[in-house]
């Protein structure tokens, strides 16, 4: 698969702004089948097991605060960013009674932090194709606010949800939040609609190709036979 163009990337970014964030994101995960929602909270616990009692906790894209709301509770102080004004006010009053997390508008590849600033660095659900960003770009900055000792984690789907998650955008489709899913262009990990709109993954090569040569040590784990998590820890 070609790379995609600087043009498609701005479009899918103008995608999710107009049309899967702040209540129509929330509905993607209220919709989500149960076997979608059991992925979703595998993910979150694999994440919880990874904090330790005090961390400073970064995550990227946090959307309106779905993983933020499970965060908070372990970790000492839990910083969100998002690209959406929208997702974050909603984030805002899902954790109105929060005192140890903060928001802010923020590019992931351009974060506004000094380096070393977290403990843990946070993107998962696929954000790392989903912000439609280039990867390697993604997971410099990951690790450059990431402290010496520090882990930076990133999920995919893995293969074997392929159904699953075909069937989780089906729903959606059928919604109205995505376009109609075009079939015949649909495959191989790619899911593609006929607006225009779509959804890539990264596998363990690519994730390798991203990594290597940075002095980390990046270890891949499959998470409930739904997710392929990239863990990459700063040594």
């Amino acid at each position: 698969m070609s790379h995609p163009s600087q043009e498609w990337k701005d479009k899918m970014r103008g995608y999710y702004q107009a049309r899967l964030s702040s209540q129509r994101l929330k509905r993607c995960y209220e919709i989500a089948p149960p076997r979608v929602q059991q992925y979703l909270e595998a993910e979150i616990a694999y994440v919880l097991q990874k904090i330790r009692p005090g961390n400073r906790v970064l995550e990227l894209g946090c959307g309106y605060g779905r993983v933020l709301q499970r965060l908070v509770a372990k970790a000492g102080f839990v910083f969100g960013i998002d690209n959406s004004c929208d997702s974050l006010i909603l984030a805002c009053e899902e954790l109105s009674e929060v005192s140890n997390c903060f928001l802010a508008a923020m590019n992931a590849v351009q974060l506004g932090f000094q380096d070393e600033s977290f403990d843990l660095t946070v993107c998962i659900q696929n954000g790392i194709s989903a912000f439609h960003v280039e990867p390697g770009d993604l997971i410099r900055e990951s690790l450059r606010v990431t402290k010496q000792g520090g882990t930076v984690l990133f999920s995919s789907y893995s293969d074997s949800f392929w159904n699953d998650r075909l069937e989780w955008f089906q729903r959606q489709a059928d919604a109205g939040l995505v376009g109609e899913i075009d079939y015949e262009k649909t495959g191989h990990g790619v899911i593609v609609c006929k607006d225009g709109f779509t959804a890539t993954t990264l596998r363990r090569p690519q994730f390798f190709s991203y990594t290597s040569g940075l002095g980390v040590r990046t270890k891949f784990v499959e998470v409930d036979k739904s997710s392929l998590f990239c863990e990459i820890a700063r040594v």
